[in-house]
């Protein structure tokens, strides 16, 4: 991080939420290795938290490299094998599925990549202005897209929680990917959804734009509203180096 134009400090929480009780959510925080993920698994007791915690694991022993294009192979190949190994775990507990979403940012002097897979989110603060930096992988998300039904509308649709990719959902993974120049000012959050649930974006900037640990500010603000799901928030302060 010392030749990198550009510094970092962040923060990470996890919490169960108030009406769950296991926390299936798992989050990654390496201000060190400019590496940060957050994976809200699914499956139930025994399983869901296992997929989350096996992502974050993986992600973890990475291979340090100074190359965004090097990074991305290196995540994609790590949560490849995460897959291969969730699916064959299902197949032998007879479960229909053991899985995570997964949503990755890593830093490398001025950009900054993005992986994910699933609702879990990216967000970026830059001068005030709020921008959602992932686009979920959920049933409703391609209803608005296509214009069946609104943004509004999506929030209680009956398939809400319906997502279409995961770590582990089905045999072949496929991510997307991004890459954005970063800037000193700026402000990320990765969040599971159980976050962006109980949060909206006004309450996510402000919170964001704040000081301090905005991660556990987040969070709490989540649990306060009633925090239905897991609660996970990594956030990113970036300055001038």
């Amino acid at each position: 991080m010392n030749h990198d134009p550009v510094r970092w400090t962040s923060h990470a929480v996890s919490h169960v939420g108030t009406v769950r009780k296991i926390n299936e959510d798992a989050c990654l925080d390496l201000p060190a290795a400019g590496l940060w993920a957050v994976a809200d698994g699914m499956g139930g007791h025994s399983s869901g938290d296992v997929a989350s915690r096996s992502i974050v694991t993986a992600l973890q022993a990475l291979p340090a490299t100074d190359s965004l294009a090097m990074l991305a192979d290196h995540v994609e190949d790590a949560l490849e094998r995460v897959n291969t190994e969730l699916r064959e775990l299902a197949e032998s507990a007879s479960r229909h599925t053991i899985g995570s979403t997964v949503v990755v940012l890593a830093i490398r002097r001025r950009h900054a990549l993005i992986a994910w897979a699933g609702d879990s989110r990216v967000y970026r603060l830059r001068e005030g202005r709020l921008e959602q930096l992932t686009q979920d992988h959920a049933i409703v998300e391609d209803m608005v897209e296509i214009g069946l039904i609104s943004r509004e509308e999506a929030l209680a649709h009956p398939q809400a929680n319906r997502i279409t990719r995961a770590v582990g959902a089905m045999e072949a993974l496929y991510l997307d990917m991004d890459i954005h120049e970063i800037a000193p000012g700026d402000r990320f959050l990765l969040c599971s959804d159980g976050l962006y649930k109980e949060l909206g974006d006004d309450d996510i900037a402000r919170v964001l734009g704040g000081s301090g640990n905005t991660a556990k500010a987040a969070v709490d603000l989540a649990v306060e509203r009633g925090a239905r799901d897991n609660v996970t928030a990594v956030t990113i302060a970036v300055e001038k180096a």
